[in-house]
């Protein structure tokens, strides 16, 4: 499953870095002494890697440990080709045994003082001259995210007007500037540019910075347009909700804080217990932490990182730019591999980052993330971008995920085929928890042979975006088996809460043995597609529907076969079925309200007239304990009866590291 590690006879080379370390050293040693040491920096470690491999070549593996600590980077770690190493003799940049390395893109900032602000007790620090105009959305104080100034404290705004929209057949992609605000919500207010409205519009958040506030007419202006329609799908004609952040007459908080460009301040509220002079405080700087970059004819090899942390990146919006089409997929990761083949992240921790964690860019062949943590996200989890392939996602836990850009994905997999997602734990998003492919309809897609198995998601949306699912597949992906995995609490805001969701053109994929259940929408949803096949999954519990297709084609959309569907409200079938266009077959049914089970206003009999659910039953599968998640088949259940095959799911999720 993973990349195997290359065995040498010989023992590896290592050279070392310590926070008191010298580059003037040779770096062999792990601990200063009179006159030697570690480097105190991995560019000076990088750098005698190269002047190795430049004197010989590699003959054995080569080790750069570095000892615990920070690692404050001014710029972003660049690996190229010559920072390669060899199937035989890979390089690997690792922490000391028992060690905490942690290389940091971000800054600390000191020199606070105490001050009053709106009557309250704040840190408050003039910035260095050359932070003047850095803008930073995150700040970090002991560790823990802290939240920039918020409008209103919970909740939300919602728009009073939509103007400048033109109704048609896509009206809902109408961009808008400005808009129509409630009185009391926005006001003119310090600094007023660098002042952000986020509205929520569908699947995605439109970030759209202030540049003017009528307050005559209560209108604001924005400096780019959103990238939809302003206004809300759950509440028909009317405008979205919305948030305003970054204003300093809203420092109020304990916990929030402030960033006064203009003036070069920042101002914080401290939360009970935190002291100023003991407070590490951390603003992100860098997009990126490293760039393992090659190119297509020399791309870079064999190259791993191990038992690191890489925490505090920032990202901000390019000029005109409101938000992505779907899945926050141009935000970048902090860690990040283009022309890259067989190098490793493993065991390494990814937190505290303004994008994505890991991306897997264009021209990737190989490359493997496995037993990571990756948490504490403005954007998604790991991104395997267009044109790469064969990525192996293995027993990491990606979570908390969609801080700054809510439409972010926890494995989002683009133009790329046959990567493996297995044994992972997702949770935490407020969108769709893995995403595979990126073709709407039934052209050609590069997305097929994607497995994905054993995978536990949940807690997905939260009830902030819509049209989700703890699965979401787009096109035709031949190859692709969705299997063993479990879905769980995926709950939308406005529509499109889903646990298994085939959207436009999702064709040819295997669905098996799945437990997809609490889903405010419903466990199983197929917009359009051909002949997807589902067979032997337990879905249960959705709360509007239980199966529901949004397209009815004149083909066979999918092959529904040897599944239970078990519920207590909803109904079991959702719209669209005026004909089946589908085959069912040898499934079980039950609703455990006590209703009689009906086919989309069909009895079971009409159902069945259809040439529908030939060998299927209606009857309790009689689950151990179904409301708890236990969906175990008890002695006599009648699922053996339609050629059920009960699946062990204990090792949903990253297995146990031996």
């Amino acid at each position: 499953m993973y990349v195997l590690k290359p065995v040498s006879p010989e023992p590896p080379l290592e050279f070392f870095v310590a926070p008191d370390g010298d580059d003037r050293w040779s770096g062999r040693l792990p601990a200063p002494t009179l006159d030697d040491g570690p480097f105190a920096t991995i560019e000076r470690a990088q750098r005698a890697v190269r002047a190795l491999k430049r004197k010989g070549g590699l003959t054995r593996p080569v080790r750069v440990v570095l000892r615990g600590g920070t690692y404050f980077l001014r710029r972003s770690l660049e690996f190229g080709p010559q920072d390669s190493g060899t199937p035989e003799c890979p390089v690997t940049y690792t922490a000391a045994t028992g060690e905490t390395a942690v290389v940091s893109g971000g800054q600390r900032v000191t020199g606070f003082r105490l001050g009053i602000v709106q009557g309250r007790r704040c840190w408050v620090v003039n910035l260095p001259e050359n932070w003047r105009g850095w803008k930073f959305r995150q700040l970090f104080v002991n560790g823990e995210r802290r939240a920039r100034t918020r409008l209103p404290r919970r909740g939300f705004y919602r728009i009073e007007r939509v103007l400048d929209y033109r109704p048609g057949k896509h009206a809902w992609v109408c961009p808008m500037r400005r808009f129509g605000y409630r009185r009391g919500d926005i006001a003119r207010w310090r600094n007023l540019r660098d002042v952000e409205v986020v509205a929520l519009t569908r699947w995605i958040e439109n970030r759209l910075p202030v540049v003017r506030v009528d307050t005559r007419r209560r209108i604001v202006t924005f400096d780019r347009a959103s990238r939809h329609a302003l206004l809300d799908e759950a509440a028909r004609g009317k405008g979205t909700v919305y948030w305003v952040e970054n204003v300093f007459e809203a420092l109020e908080a304990p916990g929030h804080w402030y960033h006064d460009r203009r003036r070069g301040k920042l101002f914080y509220l401290p939360k009970r217990g935190e002291r100023m002079g003991e407070a590490e405080v951390i603003a992100p700087h860098l997009p990126q932490i490293i760039r393992v970059v090659g190119r297509p004819r020399r791309k870079v090899e064999y190259l791993r990182f191990e038992n690191l942390c890489f925490a505090h990146a920032e990202w901000d919006l390019p000029s005109g730019w409101p938000s992505s089409v779907q899945a926050a997929w141009e935000v970048p990761g902090a860690v990040f591999f283009a022309e890259a083949r067989n190098c490793v992240l493993h065991r390494c921790v990814v937190e505290r980052v303004g994008g994505y964690g890991v991306e897997i860019g264009e021209g990737c062949l190989d490359i493997e993330v496995s037993r990571c943590r990756i948490t504490d996200l403005g954007a998604g989890g790991v991104k395997c971008g267009h044109d790469s392939a064969r990525t192996t996602i293995a027993d990491c836990e990606i979570a908390h995920g969609g801080r700054l850009f809510p439409s972010a994905v926890g494995i989002w997999i683009g133009h790329s085929p046959g990567n493996k997602v297995l044994h992972n734990h997702v949770h935490d998003f407020f969108y769709t928890g893995i995403s595979v492919g990126w073709v709407w309809g039934y052209a050609e897609s590069r997305a097929v042979g994607n497995i994905i198995e054993h995978n536990h998601v949940h807690d997905i949306g939260q009830g902030l975006l819509s049209d989700m699912g703890g699965i979401y597949t787009l096109g035709v992906s031949p190859g692709t088996r969705i299997r063993y995995n479990v879905f769980h609490d995926v709950n939308c805001r406005g529509y499109g809460g889903w646990g298994i969701y085939t959207d436009e053109g999702s064709t040819d994929i295997l669905i098996e043995k799945n437990l997809a259940w609490r889903c405010n929408s419903s466990p199983f949803h197929q917009h359009y597609g051909c002949e997807n096949l589902i067979v032997n999954n337990i879905f249960a519990f959705g709360r509007d529907n239980q199966i529901e297709r949004s397209r009815l084609e004149p083909h066979i959309s999918f092959i529904f076969r040897r599944n239970i569907v078990y519920y207590d409200r909803g109904n079991l079938l959702g719209r669209r079925w005026e004909t089946p266009n589908a085959v069912f077959d040898h499934n079980l049914y039950w609703d455990a309200s006590g209703r009689p089970v009906t086919f989309a206003g069909r009895s079971f009999a009409e159902w069945q007239a259809l040439w529908m659910d030939a060998g299927s039953l209606i009857a309790d599968p009689l689950f151990v304990d179904p409301k708890r998640g236990d969906f175990r088949l008890r002695r006599g259940s009648p699922a053996r009866q339609i050629g059920f095959e009960e699946f062990d799911l204990a090792d949903v999720g990253p297995r146990p590291y031996t």
